[in-house]
């Protein structure tokens, strides 16, 4: 083997001991982010500001509307009579946070996930497709948003709840967004806002 082919080789085995692992979204990963990791019962449970409780919450909005605090780290249900049921949830990181008006178009249990072009472009070590189950990135639930690509989902990784580290959906644990799923229907506003109501 010539120097210049060893050399080449050292540097490619080099490079792969150093790529970041799958499912690598621009932040510090551990093995719990990477797809096919399924968390315990004690890395589901989140710190107590981020655990789901009822909470007063003043605005017009109808009772059964999701609105989205992208800089709060929270998503509201809204109650009526002043209040509404709040999740702590993880958010797109920088450059990857939007808002606007949407609607629940179609919901899923146990979704399968396909990162879309964009995001395999973006980071190419990515699966293409991996089945719905436990170690999925898309946890338990998955509710669509429009026509878009955003989803509010389950995740995998229950340490990124409380933090902005998607490419732009919102992440609940798997138990949160059970049971979101199953209070809200398909139809369902979904307002997103980068900062709270005033």
């Amino acid at each position: 083997m010539t120097k210049i082919r060893l050399n080449s080789l050292l540097f490619a085995i080099w490079t792969v001991l150093l790529a970041p692992p799958a499912f690598a979204q621009g932040y510090n990963t551990s093995d719990s982010d990477q797809p096919g990791y399924i968390p315990s019962e004690a890395e589901e449970q989140l710190p107590p500001e981020y655990q789901r409780t009822a909470v007063f919450y003043r605005t017009s909005e109808a009772p059964g509307t999701i609105i989205i605090s992208t800089s709060e780290r929270y998503l509201y249900v809204v109650q009526g009579d002043g209040r509404a049921l709040r999740y702590g949830i993880g958010v797109g990181r920088e450059g990857f946070q939007w808002q606007g008006l949407l609607k629940i178009s179609r919901k899923q249990e146990w979704p399968d996930w396909t990162p879309p072009p964009e995001m395999i472009e973006r980071q190419p070590y990515l699966p293409r497709f991996m089945a719905g189950g436990p170690g999925n990135p898309l946890g338990a639930r998955a509710l669509y948003l429009g026509a878009t690509v955003y989803r509010i989902h389950g995740t995998n990784a229950p340490q990124t709840i409380g933090t902005a580290v998607s490419s732009g959906c919102f992440r609940l644990v798997n138990a949160d967004v059970t049971d979101l799923y199953n209070r809200v229907p398909v139809g369902t506003k979904v307002i997103v806002r980068q900062k709270p109501e005033i």
